[in-house]
């Protein structure tokens, strides 16, 4: 599943959908197939989304490239081996970007629509 993050204020962002739910947990958002962070809720968004990246880079902090996982885990907590390992702070980026512009061109950012 491929979930898209849209909003009139900046181009679209498209994760996958585990990936993009786990950004709306974070966000404060329920997991589900069609969203909106509203402008009010913007702001806490963004705040949360920070908080999360600041805590990945420090989880890594200090790690060597070849102290990072190859593969991302599946579910079940074993590796796949079809998708590399690609961090918290990469996946998170764009849409906090996608937030922000939001933010100061006051649109909501809606998925699944």
């Amino acid at each position: 599943m491929i979930v898209t993050f849209q909003s009139p204020a900046s181009g679209d962002v498209i994760m996958f959908g585990d990936v993009a739910q786990r950004m709306m947990k974070i966000m404060g958002k329920e997991a589900s197939d069609k969203g909106i962070v509203t402008v009010e809720q913007l702001p806490d968004a963004i705040a949360r989304l920070k908080a999360a990246i600041e805590e990945d880079k420090q989880q890594r902090a200090g790690l060597q490239d070849e102290d990072l996982p190859r593969t991302e885990p599946d579910h079940s907590g074993h590796a796949q081996s079809s998708r590399p390992y690609v961090t918290l702070t990469q996946r998170a980026v764009p849409l906090l970007e996608l937030l922000e512009w939001s933010l100061k061109k006051q649109k909501p950012v809606v998925w699944g629509v």
